[in-house]
């Protein structure tokens, strides 16, 4: 479990960002999977809304009044170079656009790699992020969702992670009641990363996520852009052309391999903004085309 002290100002900084979260729930009921027994050195900095050291992973829930959900929710990870996690920003405050539209939506707090802590670190927050969609799923009538509705939002790394979540699918890491899919059925990535590979990709983050020696088939195995299928889910990504830390030819990238095999996609790239620009920006200001997108793909209703 969470340190106390941690938990508490986790809690509150939630209840001080928004008046629509329901309640923090743990993300599995029992063990959770690949763990190594360890100091919980988890902390949370409530003055900046970031997570450093999960290794205890939770949902935060937020669900619209049941006249108003449309059924369509989305699963969102922030981002934090997989070192940490930006919780308001990149969590809260998207959520809070959600649910005023009638959008259930679940932040995401996922494991952070650390071999101290897991098996195999590549994989823990994959992990999480396939519990988090069959979670969904799962209460998908407790919580007005429609299970054909339920999409993945990654910023930076959390783009990443959520690239993987829709490239990865018919390969589940995490053993989910009732075979449940683990399949989003749409993708929302902002300034993700998205390849491991040497000419694309970002070093320190593929150094964190799959080690400083990782084989060519753990390289090619992490780089989403080359893990596209015909059955990857339809995705939306934004991005920024002058963006200093994510290329934004990780977007583009996507976006090709994409509309090579025939998936639905739309992107938009600012001409500046740099990397994290969400935290500068008002949300309903790139939110709104993100929306539109999601009405005209049919995942509004």
């Amino acid at each position: 479990m969470l340190l106390r002290s941690s938990l508490s100002a986790f809690i509150l900084a939630v209840g001080l960002q928004t008046s629509f979260a329901q309640q923090i729930i743990p993300l599995y009921e029992e063990n959770i999977p690949g763990a190594l027994n360890a100091a919980n050195e988890e902390r949370y900095d409530s003055a900046n809304a970031i997570a450093f050291k999960v290794s205890t992973p939770t949902l935060t829930v937020y669900l619209p009044p049941k006249e108003k959900g449309n059924g369509t929710a989305v699963v969102i990870c922030p981002g934090g170079g997989y070192s940490g996690l930006v919780m308001d920003k990149e969590g809260f405050a998207i959520a809070e656009y959600f649910v005023k539209r009638g959008v259930a939506a679940f932040v995401l707090k996922y494991r952070l790699p650390d071999d101290k802590i897991m098996k195999d670190k590549s994989i823990g927050a994959l992990q999480d992020a396939q519990q988090a969609i069959a979670l969904v799923r799962q209460r998908a009538r407790q919580w007005n969702v429609d299970t054909a509705r339920i999409g993945v939002m990654g910023f930076s790394a959390g783009g990443h992670l959520a690239s993987t979540a829709g490239t990865h699918f018919n390969h589940p890491v995490v053993d989910v009641k009732q075979q449940v899919s683990v399949r989003p059925d749409f993708m929302i990535l902002v300034y993700p990363v998205i390849s491991m590979t040497d000419s694309l990709g970002h070093r320190g983050l593929r150094n964190v996520l799959l080690g400083k020696n990782p084989s060519s088939q753990k390289i090619q195995l992490f780089s989403s852009e080359l893990q596209v299928t015909a059955q990857t889910p339809p995705a939306f990504l934004i991005h920024a052309g002058d963006d200093k830390i994510v290329d934004v030819d990780h977007s583009i990238s996507f976006y090709e391999a994409l509309r090579h095999k025939q998936v639905p996609a739309e992107m938009h790239i600012y001409p500046k903004g740099d990397h994290g620009f969400v935290l500068k920006m008002p949300v309903e200001e790139w939110m709104d085309i993100c929306l539109k997108w999601m009405k005209h793909s049919g995942f509004l209703k």
